[in-house]
């Protein structure tokens, strides 16, 4: 199937969002999102079951609202996208039987998608976006989409999705077929690092938000936390790049912070709680950016997008944006609503595969949790 403007429905099940999304080749029509974040809070984190439970019980009015938000049925609809992987195993089966069934019952051709690759994709949307864009710092080359609405994207593209499952560098040499890995994290992801530290400052789940807010308040300068994989044994040269040139690692970061609060304590001293903080995150966004900005200046990329939960980060938007700016590089940020999981990225990559006159996936494929990101989507 080749169709000029594809009406793609998307779905995404991938952690605790229960997102359908709708787009009409490059146009966004609706993005419907039910998250079940509030159900892990006191558990300090996701938890797969309840996360699966929670899809279970979404999915259909999810659905029911996104084609009523769009005004359109499912028979009008070209084609059905769904993550695929990577993310939750048990999350990810529930979406992934709903399109599967939605597909037998319909006809509908079905793609499966990786999910990482998709929010690249919805750089390209343009339509009703409701959440829109932080601000980034004055003097940064931002924009907020990658083509608004036009049919491809810009040439030597790179994307930085940080998350709470993922912090990786891509080089986009084709949206549909070519992904290339620069970089990825090594063990925790900066959303995971945020979760964790935020536990050990007593700041509650999720830890992203209160960790930001609460180092507004504080000097990150007042205490010096590692930068992992900074090391000359690590980085190399650019003729001779170590083996971690363009990786992350951020769980040692999260135990000098817990040795710190360990010292503080032992001391009997009151805890600079908010110090901690803005200290801990001004560690988290100086290595993912000079990282990112040194991948993206070595491969020759010139445009970058960030995606993923962890860029609604006011100081991670903010310093990615001064250092791309410094580099050359235009910073491009979705607005905030499409920047976190949701089926309008699904949708959007969908909607590019078929334009692009890709075959469908068929009903056959199983989700993988660990599917790699140069997999942008499964062949029949």
């Amino acid at each position: 199937m080749n169709t000029p403007q594809p009406l793609v429905l998307g779905i995404e099940s991938s952690c605790d969002e229960t997102g359908v999304g709708i787009v009409r080749g490059t146009t966004l029509l609706t993005n419907t999102v039910s998250s079940s974040m509030d159900e892990h809070v006191r558990f300090g984190g996701v938890i797969p079951e309840i996360a699966s439970r929670a899809h279970l019980d979404a999915f259909v009015p999810t659905l029911r609202q996104a084609l009523s938000d769009a005004g359109v049925t499912l028979d009008d609809v070209d084609a059905i996208a769904v993550t695929s992987g990577p993310g939750l195993a048990g999350a990810l089966m529930v979406g992934v039987c709903a399109a599967k069934a939605l597909a037998v019952a319909t006809g509908k051709p079905l793609y499966a998608i990786n999910h990482l690759v998709a929010h690249v994709g919805v750089g390209l949307l343009d339509g009703k976006h409701d959440g829109g864009a932080a601000a980034v710092s004055a003097g940064a080359s931002v924009a907020a989409g990658l083509g608004r609405g036009a049919p491809s994207l810009p040439g030597n593209l790179g994307a930085l999705l940080v998350s709470g499952g993922h912090t990786e560098i891509l080089k986009i040499n084709s949206i549909t077929d070519d992904v290339q890995l620069l970089g990825s994290t090594i063990d925790d992801a900066a959303g995971e690092a945020y979760d964790k530290v935020a536990r050990i400052l007593g700041l509650g789940y999720p830890g992203g938000p209160a960790i930001d807010k609460l180092a507004r308040e504080g000097n990150p300068k007042a205490i010096r936390f590692p930068r992992g994989l900074t090391q000359p044994k690590y980085m190399g040269t650019a003729e001779e790049p170590g083996k971690h040139r363009c990786d992350w690692s951020f769980s040692g970061l999260k135990t000098a912070v817990a040795r710190c609060v360990e010292q503080f304590e032992a001391r009997g001293e009151e805890l600079p709680v908010a110090d901690i903080a803005a200290a801990f995150q001004e560690a988290v966004v100086d290595v993912i950016t000079s990282k990112a900005v040194l991948a993206c200046v070595e491969h020759g990329i010139k445009d970058v997008l960030l995606g993923g939960g962890v860029a609604a980060n006011s100081r991670l938007r903010e310093l990615t944006g001064k250092r791309c700016a410094s580099a050359g590089i235009t910073l491009h940020v979705p607005p905030l609503d499409l920047c976190t999981d949701n089926g309008a990225m699904v949708a959007a990559l969908g909607a590019q595969l078929v334009m692009a006159g890709i075959g469908p996936s068929g009903i056959r494929f199983a989700p993988d949790s660990s599917m790699p990101v140069t997999a942008v989507s499964l062949p029949a």
